[in-house]
């Protein structure tokens, strides 16, 4: 029977010897190198098996860059790079380590590794026994070395990654927390014992249920010169809390953590692959949505708002995003739309977008693309935006009504409590500021008078604190000033009024269209439209936020008078106004004060109806109500045929007369006889004029 052996002469020749030996040293992360550090050292000696197997000590090399780095292949690793390129340029005659899995735990270094080693005959040594990768049964036993070395590697994670959640299930995992919240001795979740810190918070969550925007959050912040409490989850622990201005990312760190709502949540993040950016692999991870949260624990500690108040700013989030197709409205933005982001399509009940249409854009209108957009359909429908708009503020405008003097009055209790909110924001501050310089002087105070190296130092930190606290007091001393804590009665009586006169709140030149919007969605929730179902008109429906629903409607703009609204009524009117002896202008004014209105939504004119009256056959009324024209009127202007017997010419000649210029005559309205001024020494010089074209023409004949 035949032994294997593994003696070192059979695979390390002179040749082998004659070039270098490379120990290479890894450890997975830097708590290992810190604790494990007998792993380390029995790595370090590798550098005896090396000089066992015939290398003289000073042509031994260390590769130890890579302490610290995984060998998963996530991390750029220096070390094993130098590694690759020594055996590439042919420096390496044995590679040395503990064993597969501080080489490599990926099968791409891996193999790469061994076909390296292939090709430039490197003898490759674990802690036991050497390896030829030329060899075909030392290859296959390497190849199932990096296999087990990464299947390991799998199953560690698995195994840790099991224990996390099931510890996380019982809620028993330590997770960093935000500067809201903190661990008690006892390692509960308690709210920030910092006063200063709820307070902001709370302040946080009450402005954005009354703004309903991150950003409108964030810029009151940044008006008032509040900052946000903020704790960086990098560094040795534990993190202390640091004050940050105020910005959009932060606010919406705030209202996007449940910790907040009192809930304790795991996997709120899954990792999605990588990329590498400047040779460095960053983890890409992606928000994973509530309802797959692994792990939600709802009221697990004490919070600054309940679960049903933290999933109402979540909707109210994603609601403020401008996507129409999944039902969003967006914010109130400032555009000319009123119903923009809730105007809802009465065809096919899906939410309105809004175009603007005219030369310089100011004409809004909703409009149903989302046939257009899916299949490249024709537009479902498009409604007129400023007609509508006005009907519904008309609406809103009288639904409020009996409710101004309240309106006026929680204004008022809404402007107090926002002072007194201000007021303790700036009280905690200032504390906050003493509180740091007077810990700076008792710092100051405790070190040896002799000791200037350490003095020096605490007494420039005691001035900075010193003169901090004086720039919140002078801060604090013009907010006082700019907004004072308590209304005067004149405010007070002038709010009252300003309440009691809402529709001049509404239509006032400082009250922005975001405003209005604003309002508007606090008592109206969708508005449907629909301008097919009605003749002539836009079908409105209001669905009211108190569940409530009106319907409503409004004359549209029609191209044709066959979509007109009540066109048997109007023609009924016309003629009838028009038996009456009414002149095509004084009929215009009586539909206009009658509220008719013309085709196209605007005012009636004489044009309008002498085009009716065309349209419909209805005869113009003759100024002496006979059918026939006299040869002049009573005001002493000639009818077309008094002028042409005066003249003694044509009617026709009269008209061509007219139209150049050589006599004047006028219409009362289009239709009506004309009115010719002729003069007598102008009637002797057109009928001489006749006369010498007569006698022409015979000439020529």
């Amino acid at each position: 029977m035949l032994r294997a052996t593994n003696n070192p002469d059979e695979r390390v020749t002179a040749e082998h010897r004659g070039k270098l030996a490379y120990i290479y040293v890894r450890q997975s992360s830097v708590n290992q190198v810190r604790h494990h550090q007998e792993s380390t050292e029995l790595q370090y000696r590798l550098i005896d098996r090396a000089v066992a197997l015939g290398w003289p000590h000073e042509r031994v090399h260390v590769i130890d860059e890579d302490l610290g780095k995984s060998g998963s292949g996530c991390v750029e690793r220096e070390g094993f790079k130098k590694l690759i390129a020594e055996i590439g340029l042919g420096n390496a005659g044995l590679v040395i380590s503990l064993d597969a899995s501080r080489l490599a735990r990926n099968n791409r270094d891996w193999h790469q590794l061994l076909d390296l080693c292939s090709l430039f005959g490197v003898i490759i040594a674990d802690g036991e026994r050497l390896y030829d990768p030329c060899a075909y049964h030392d290859r296959l036993l390497l190849g199932l070395s990096g296999i087990m070395s990464e299947a390991e590697l799998h199953q560690i994670k698995q195994r840790l990654h099991q224990g996390e959640r099931q510890k996380a299930a019982r809620g028993e995992l330590r997770l960093g927390l935000p500067a809201g919240l903190a661990y008690d001795r006892s390692g509960q979740i308690i709210l920030n014992p910092d006063e200063e810190v709820q307070a902001r918070l709370c302040l946080v969550f009450s402005k954005f249920r009354e703004l309903g925007s991150a950003r409108a959050v964030m810029r009151y912040l940044r008006k008032e010169n509040l900052p946000l409490p903020m704790r960086p989850l990098r560094g040795p622990a534990p993190h202390e809390v640091v004050w940050r201005e105020a910005s959009n990312p932060r606010v919406l760190s705030i209202l996007h953590n449940p910790g907040y709502a009192g809930a304790y949540v795991y996997g709120r993040r899954r990792q999605t692959g990588g990329r590498v950016r400047q040779d460095v692999y960053r983890p890409r991870t992606t928000k994973v949505p509530i309802a797959d949260w692994e792990v939600c624990l709802e009221a697990a500690h004490p919070g600054y708002i309940g679960w049903e108040q933290f999933m109402e700013n979540q909707r109210r989030l994603e609601n403020n995003i401008n996507r129409y197709e999944a039902g969003h409205s967006g914010l109130p933005r400032k555009g000319a739309a009123l119903l923009q982001g809730i105007a809802v399509c009465g065809r096919c009940g899906r939410r309105m977008s809004l175009r603007y249409s005219g030369p310089a854009g100011n004409y809004p209108v909703y409009a149903c693309r989302a046939d257009r957009g899916h299949d490249g359909g024709p537009l479902c429908q498009e409604v007129r935006a400023l007609p509508v708009d006005a009907r519904v503020e008309s609406i809103l405008l009288e639904a409020l009504t009996p409710d101004r003097i309240a309106i006026a009055v929680a204004a008022l209790g809404q402007m107090e409590e926002e002072a007194r909110q201000l007021e303790r924001q700036w009280a905690l501050r200032r504390e906050r500021a003493r509180y740091e310089a007077e810990r700076a002087r008792r710092q100051y105070d405790a070190v040896e008078p002799e000791n200037r190296l350490v003095a020096r130092s605490l007494e420039r930190g005691w001035e900075e604190k010193l003169r901090a606290a004086a720039a919140i007091e002078q801060d604090y001393e013009r907010w006082r000033s700019d907004e004072p804590l308590v209304l005067s009665e004149a405010d007070r009586d002038g709010l009252l009024a300003l309440g009691e006169n809402l529709p001049g709140i509404w239509h006032a030149p400082l009250t922005t269209a975001a405003e209005r919007k604003s309002i508007l969605r606090l008592i109206i929730c969708e508005v449907v439209l629909d301008q097919k179902r009605l003749q002539g008109q836009v079908w409105i429906k209001i669905l009211w936020q108190t569940g409530a629903t009106s319907e409503h409607s409004v004359q549209r703009r029609v191209h044709t008078y066959g979509d007109y609204i009540d066109i048997d009524k109007l023609r009924a009117r016309v003629t009838e106004l028009n038996a009456a002896g009414k002149m095509d202008k004084e009929i215009a004014s009586v539909l206009n004060a009658e509220g008719f209105r013309a085709a196209q939504n605007c005012a009636f004119k004489g044009d309008n109806v002498w085009l009716l009256r065309r349209r419909w056959g209805i005869p113009t009324v003759k100024i002496n109500g006979t059918s026939s024209n006299p040869v002049r009127w009573p005001d002493g202007t000639y009818s077309v045929q008094g002028a042409a017997a005066a003249l003694g010419i044509t009617p026709q000649t009269i008209f061509k007369y007219l139209a150049r210029g050589l006599i004047q005559g006028r219409q009362l309205v289009k239709g009506q006889p004309w009115q010719i001024e002729l003069m007598e020494d102008q009637i002797d010089i057109l009928r001489a004029r006749a006369q010498r074209n007569r006698r022409s023409r015979k000439q020529a004949s």
